[in-house]
């Protein structure tokens, strides 16, 4: 079975990082310095920094900082990350993964 709830990418655009979206959309709109920031998600700046530089996947712990900080959620930050992690890691294991059979049940 399928899911067709995860976001999918635009064909011709690059996987974007949710990184990329706070660098670029979120923490302009807050209007709030990195260190500020980081000291209210309580992370180190360079944790932040990572993620920010797309070095560092959104991970659980930090998606439910971000998403409360934001209003917006965990979830919204965990699909982003999946959406990338998907766009950018399934072409690369498009040959491994295409050799593992679909089971069925018997």
């Amino acid at each position: 079975m399928e899911n067709t709830t995860m976001p999918t990418p635009m064909k011709g655009l690059p996987p974007t990082h949710p990184g990329e979206i706070l660098r670029e959309d979120v923490l302009p709109a807050l209007g709030r310095s990195k260190a500020e920031l980081a000291r209210l998600l309580g992370v180190s700046r360079q944790t932040l920094y990572d993620l920010l530089n797309e070095k560092q996947p959104v991970t659980t712990a930090m998606a439910l900082r971000i998403g409360k900080l934001c209003g917006n959620g965990a979830a919204f930050w965990l699909r982003l990350q999946a959406a990338y992690d998907l766009a950018t890691q399934g072409p690369a294991l498009a040959d491994e993964i295409a050799r593992i059979p679909t089971l069925q049940v018997a």
